[in-house]
């Protein structure tokens, strides 16, 4: 009987087809089973063979490496193993071949000695530029994050400033918060960064316009657009805080041009005297994150401009008296605080531009002292003003936290933690002193920009010259350095000052005579939200006078 022809294949697990030998009689399935039996017995001891043959060799091979000392590549080795052993047990050779297994050695050994090669020839100099580029990474992922935490403190003065003036003008003042910092980053790019950063003299930069040709600007550890992203936020900080000192009168395109102005010209220049290597930087003025550069700018410019504008209708009476006139949200104005505050992390310890090497710990104190001066502040506010007043006035704390956060902006990486509570409770009588001189002088600032900004920065700068002991030229007074940083201190706090009141007065002065400052009495008494914007900040709550 001819038996059916059959392949010596063996049958894949997923086929589910019944096999013909089911079909045929007893005795012919057993004959066949013990033929291929028979069979497959020689080729699992051929099979075996092989196996063991390939792991003695293996085994030599290894022991041959490792004798060498180098570790790497016995690594490379053991892994090669390991990869190359399963391709070995999966090789058949055919029936009666004896070149196979001596193809599979010599290939094996190919492989593993290019391995080896390859891992005792890896190139220090690799290895030296991987760690560069994690550092530069590391620093570039670092000065980002602070970027956007600074970028998120507008919505902060945009909170502050609406929960401090009346509902009528609330839309306004976020309009006016949001255009001013999509104004800053247009002329910080296009000439700002370009007169703060770029190669020039001591007073002012001239190459970089629209970040062309501004190789060499920024900090080597740094790309040129994470640096420029982190200064653009600093220069919208300083363009914002004016918008507080002349709310609830000031007219919207008015203000677009001052922040045009302010953004491309006169921030960037006192930048370039003290960070982008002018006269004030050569002197050994130290302004780490700006009391003097961002904040001290816009709140001399925003007492200026406030001066200029007039008060609000109402505030002053005709016998000098002082009109209070209460904002329509504290906890909206408290929510501002906080996210100041939180974004303030980013202010300071992000201008280290670094989150390697000495900067680490730098990092850590800078907001140690950062928090420290806050919380300080905000004690000393409310102290000095329940004293004063008999209450404990909880906008004038928040006030305070805000003073003490700016006091400690220039000095937070120059000072200890004790100095930086002292710099931050003199901050908190500032501010409650600087309201009242504001009102004396008839001077209508809605939500205390000048003795924030303005009176607190100079007093940060001059805390340099007292407390700084550490990463300045010359050690503080109380540290024995004499007076010749308290000096230089007071030399570019003064010129800084002056520029700003000299510049923006001009700016403010040419806008009053053209376009004008103020809006028509109506309008201020209808309230912005309609006069300029044509809507309401709370629909259906809006509650106005007209007369």
């Amino acid at each position: 009987m001819k038996l059916p022809d059959r392949s010596d294949a063996p049958r894949s697990p997923e086929d589910t087809t019944p096999s013909p030998l089911l079909a045929e009689p007893h005795w012919i399935q057993k004959c066949c089973f013990r033929g291929r039996k028979q069979q497959f017995c020689s080729f699992r001891h051929k099979r075996r063979r092989t196996r063991d043959h390939s792991k003695s060799f293996l085994k030599e091979k290894l022991t041959s490496h490792r004798a060498s000392g180098t570790s790497r590549a016995s690594r490379c080795v053991d892994e090669a193993a390991r990869v190359a052993r399963p391709e070995t047990l999966r090789t058949r050779p055919a029936v009666g071949d004896t070149t196979v297994k001596h193809r599979t050695h010599a290939g094996t050994f190919a492989l593993l000695l290019l391995l080896s090669l390859l891992a005792a020839a890896a190139p220090a100099q690799a290895q030296d530029d991987a760690a560069a580029a994690a550092v530069s990474g590391l620093d570039t992922v670092w000065v980002l994050i602070a970027a956007f935490l600074v970028f998120f403190m507008q919505a902060g003065f945009g909170m502050v400033e609406a929960g401090f003036i009346r509902a009528k003008n609330a839309c306004n003042i976020l309009t006016k918060n949001f255009l001013d910092y999509c104004l800053a980053s247009i002329m910080f790019f296009l000439v700002g960064y370009a007169f703060m950063f770029g190669k020039g003299n001591a007073l002012i930069g001239w190459t970089g316009f629209g970040l062309g040709n501004a190789a060499g600007t920024c900090p080597p550890q740094l790309p040129l657009w994470a640096f420029w992203l982190f200064q653009t936020a600093f220069c919208g900080a300083a363009a914002t805080i004016v918008a507080g000192a002349m709310a609830e009168r000031m007219k919207f395109a008015a203000y677009l041009m001052y922040t045009v102005v302010i953004s491309a010209v006169v921030y960037p220049i006192i930048g370039h005297w003290v960070w982008g290597g002018g006269w004030l930087n050569r002197l050994g003025f130290a302004d780490f994150a700006g009391s003097t550069v961002v904040h001290a700018t816009g709140g001399w410019a925003a007492f200026i401009g406030a001066v200029l504008l007039g008060p609000r209708l109402g505030k002053y009476n005709g016998n000098g008296e002082v009109r209070a006139i209460a904002g329509h949200s504290i906890p909206l104005a408290a929510l501002g605080v906080f996210i100041l505050w939180f974004g303030w992390f980013g202010f300071n310890p992000g201008s280290t531009l670094s989150a390697t090497g000495d900067s680490i710990d730098l990092i850590g104190l800078i907001a140690a002292n950062t928090n420290l001066a806050a919380a300080a502040g905000a004690l000393s506010a409310m102290i000095t003003v329940w004293i004063a007043y008999g209450k404990p006035d909880l906008s004038m704390t928040m006030n305070g936290a805000l003073a003490g956060l700016v006091a400690i902006t220039a000095p937070c990486a120059f000072v200890s933690p004790p100095a930086a509570l002292v710099i931050g409770a003199v901050g908190g009588v500032i501010v409650v002193a600087g309201v009242a001189l504001l009102d004396r002088i008839r001077v209508d600032d809605p939500v205390g920009a000048v003795p924030v900004h303005g009176m607190n920065g100079l007093w940060g700068t001059l805390a340099v010259g007292l407390f700084a002991h550490n990463g300045t030229a010359q050690p503080g007074l109380f540290y024995g350095g004499g007076l010749g940083q308290l000096g230089v201190q007071a030399l570019g706090a003064a010129a800084c000052a002056g520029f700003s009141l000299a510049a923006m007065g001009l700016v403010f002065l040419a806008i009053r005579s053209t376009v004008g400052l103020r809006v028509p009495r109506a309008e201020e008494l209808r309230g912005l939200d309609i006069g300029e914007h044509g809507m309401e900040s709370y629909a259906g709550f809006q509650i106005f006078t007209t007369a």
